[in-house]
């Protein structure tokens, strides 16, 4: 119940990516300076669907907000572009989501 359906999403420029509520309590939003520069936020609220344009090619980190801290994360590749990749490793990622960032990181590094 604390993850989302890919930990590694890989979509093009101009893709939708609907984050669908199949259990109460969750949401979806970035973590904070870990997209890239000019994106428009993701407001994802508590219990409902939310959508979202990747207008802008790079990673994007996603969180669900009271489930964060137990690894509840999720990366966003737009356009293959792995060019903020050390601005994303640098936000902060507390408690659990800190190994799950390092496995991602790991699997992003491979290419």
């Amino acid at each position: 119940m604390f993850v989302y359906s890919s930990k590694i999403v890989r979509v093009a420029v101009g893709d939708v990516v609907t984050w669908k509520a199949t259990n109460a309590g969750h949401n979806a939003v970035f973590v904070p300076k870990a997209f890239p520069e000019g994106a428009a936020p993701l407001g994802g609220m508590m219990s409902k669907d939310v959508s979202y344009t990747f207008d802008k090619p790079g990673i994007y980190m996603i969180k669900c907000n009271p489930h964060y801290g137990l690894g509840m994360l999720q990366a966003v590749v737009v356009g293959n572009d792995l060019s903020n990749l050390d601005q994303v490793k640098a936000a902060n990622y507390p408690g659990k989501a800190k190994p799950v960032d390092d496995a991602i990181f790991a699997e992003l590094s491979k290419g």
